[in-house]
């Protein structure tokens, strides 16, 4: 029989906290750690200081959205633009200049590919002349990702990638005022002024184009589009140029875009938004899963954006589309059961209001998807289903239908003082990310990326490879910059 020797409590104590200091990390250990890893992405990893969203662990292979060449780094976070931003953040909160650098260098990279009208593409490609050779042999071939089937040689608001650049480089101008930022700056937000249409809204892409219809409808790229943070990135930046820089005529654009919310809600009984419209203000088709619908999801993201807008200007015209949208959620209830996992479909048919789901025919590049309705038991409608909090949203329209117009403008005024990030990390934390880097100063992870090659399966073919996310790279700076914060 073993006997079990009890030890005091203090001494429990004693060696738990010395044990806990031992791990924790000075702050000599994580600027080194930041700058080992900064000095790897900078110098090995990146393509002439831009970058994509993941890497094999040899840099054999990389992948922004869709597989990409050695010469190509992407314009929508987690890529170039979040990757300079965070560069820039390290810099502001340490002081030290090769921080400035990393992230200059993602700014040349940016600037050597902004489109001469003043946007940018998803990519750069280095090597212009081979991209229209990609995209025959790689993009066009990545089933489901349909905005990279065709190269339209023009900008995109899709997903941040004018926006994402834009906003990078205008806080690196006000970080350093450097006019070689300045210029490329202006240049992008007098591009987004000049791309909004006249009654307010975006298209997905600009200079227009209409030359790729396919799946039985038009072209869709000069609708007026919602979908993917279109309309929403560009009002949030223009104002924040505005903001920042004072000039008028961005602050007016953004709130042209702000109106467009109002006009664009669709009637009772189904007063909610559409995620693109057609130029008859008609909810339109856009990719081949995404059908002339009412959207849930649109919907709530557009409540959410006209609180805020409320509070950036104490105009209580922005209160006024809410309840009409609550109560189109309260009559397209289609899950009451409490332990579900939704409550709505995430599509709705004009007209009949009948639920919409989507299915696959097939698993290769030449089959189809079909619309039906009713039927939940199909691949990925389940995906297309969401939950929403009823209670929750008729409660947050009370509480700003409760403010005046002067104490919603001091809330968005007490929203910027706010810090993006919670309370000092973990030491723990710390630690633990400061002994995963490798010799190299890489951080490996486990990553899933998609076979785009293999059809829209359910669930996704992936494949599992070890190798650099910067999504990590980006969280585990941030933790290291948190931990430095006094």
């Amino acid at each position: 029989m073993k006997m079990r020797i009890l030890l005091p409590a203090f001494i429990f104590a004693f060696f738990g906290n010395y044990c806990t200091s031992l791990a924790e990390p000075s702050a000599e250990d994580a600027l080194s750690a930041m700058k080992k890893a900064s000095d790897f992405m900078a110098n090995a990893v990146s393509t002439q200081g831009g970058y994509v969203d993941m890497y094999s662990a040899d840099l054999s292979q990389r992948w922004g959205e869709v597989p990409a060449r050695d010469t190509q780094i992407w314009c929508q976070p987690p890529g170039t633009p979040a990757m300079g931003t965070i560069y820039l953040e390290a810099y502001t909160k340490t002081g030290e200049k090769v921080f400035l650098h990393y992230a200059e260098m993602a700014a040349d990279a940016l600037i050597w590919g902004q489109h001469p009208e003043g946007g940018w593409h998803y990519l750069i490609d280095f090597d212009m002349p081979g991209i229209r050779k990609w995209y025959d042999d790689v993009a066009s071939k990545c089933w489901g990702w349909e905005e990279y089937y065709h190269y339209y040689g023009n900008c995109s608001f899709d997903d941040q990638a004018t926006t994402g650049p834009a906003e990078f480089l205008l806080d690196l101008y006000m970080a350093t005022l450097d006019p070689k930022y300045r210029i490329p700056v202006i240049k992008a937000l007098d591009f987004i002024v000049e791309a909004q249409y006249p009654n307010g809204a975006w298209p997905q892409r600009y200079p227009l184009m209409y030359d790729y219809p396919h799946d039985g409808h038009g072209d869709y790229t000069h609708y007026y589009t919602f979908n993917d943070g279109v309309i929403h990135n560009n009002i949030f930046l223009l104002f924040e140029a505005w903001e920042r820089l004072g000039i008028e005529n961005y602050r007016e654009a953004a709130v042209r875009g702000m109106d467009f919310y109002l006009i664009s809600q669709l009637p009772d009984p189904q007063a909610g938004w559409a995620q693109q419209y057609s130029m008859d203000m008609k909810p339109a088709a856009a990719r081949s899963y995404e059908p002339a619908a009412v959207s849930t999801n649109r919907t709530l993201s557009n409540m959410n954006d006209l609180f805020t807008f409320y509070t950036m200007t104490g105009d209580r015209r922005y209160l006024e589309p809410i309840p009409h949208a609550i109560a189109w959620l309260e009559r397209s209830v289609i899950n009451t059961d409490a332990s579900g996992k939704y409550t709505h479909a995430g599509f709705y048919e004009p007209g009949t209001n009948e639920p919409l789901y989507y299915h696959f025919k097939g698993t290769g590049p030449d089959d189809h998807v079909s619309w039906i309705n009713h039927d939940r038991e199909g691949a990925w409608w389940y995906r297309k289903s969401v939950n929403v909090d009823l209670v929750g949203l008729k409660r947050r329209y009370n509480r700003y239908k409760g403010m005046s117009p002067d104490e919603a403008l001091s809330e968005y005024e007490a929203s910027k003082q706010r810090s993006s990030r919670g309370r000092k990390p973990d030491p723990a934390d710390a630690e633990r990310i400061i002994s995963s880097l490798d010799g190299r100063g890489a951080w490996i992870t486990d990553m899933r990326v998609r076979q785009y090659d293999k059809g829209m399966l359910d669930p996704p073919p992936v494949v599992e490879v070890d190798g650099i996310d910067v999504s990590v790279f980006i969280r585990n700076m941030s933790v290291l910059i948190d931990y430095l914060a006094e």
